[in-house]
């Protein structure tokens, strides 16, 4: 118990933990939508027989540390808000509710990318019939369509929490 109330002990800089977490977060996205997966479409991924799987196992792991980011990101903001002050009055940043919104935001979209497009668009690209030429399945355009406009609204949602973050910091650098 004399650890828990112990006050040498350091608190955690929530601003940190979500600005390391949202860059992290950013730049993977980034790295994936526009290198990773161009390259392995361009060296023709999507004709092997067991696309399917591999682009399962490459998601499931990417998908599970953006459900960590996410998680890091809202938790760091919802203590920023806690512990802001009565008499602080701000008009956007880090600690407003747009900030939380957005992260819930990010965090729904994530879930949904996590646990229902990535297991469809696997279960879509299992071949299970190891003699038949690889084809890309019907339904399979769809869900790429909807599995990038949400990683589209994701990025923009990154982009848009990374702007009320430096938002904070032009503003703490001006007083």
């Amino acid at each position: 118990m004399s650890t828990l109330s112990n006050p040498s002990l350091k608190s955690i800089n929530w601003f940190g933990v979500v600005l390391v977490s949202l860059m992290f977060w950013f730049s993977t996205s980034l790295l994936m939508d526009f290198v990773i997966m161009p390259g392995l479409f361009v060296t023709g991924m999507m004709s092997q027989p067991d696309f399917g799987t591999a682009g399962y196992a490459l998601f499931w792991v990417f998908n599970r540390l953006e459900l960590i980011c996410g998680a890091l990101i809202l938790t760091g903001l919802l203590v920023a808000h806690q512990a802001r002050t009565d008499h602080t009055v701000m008009d956007s940043g880090i600690r407003s509710r747009w900030a939380i919104e957005l992260a819930l935001g990010l965090m729904a979209i994530v879930l949904v990318m996590t646990y229902a497009l990535t297991p469809a668009m696997g279960a879509l690209g299992v071949s299970l019939n190891a003699f038949e030429p690889a084809t890309l399945p019907v339904g399979m355009n769809q869900l790429h369509l909807l599995y990038f406009g949400l990683e589209a609204l994701k990025l923009i949602g990154c982009g848009l929490l990374l702007r009320l973050y430096f938002h904070d910091l032009q503003v703490s650098g001006e007083a």
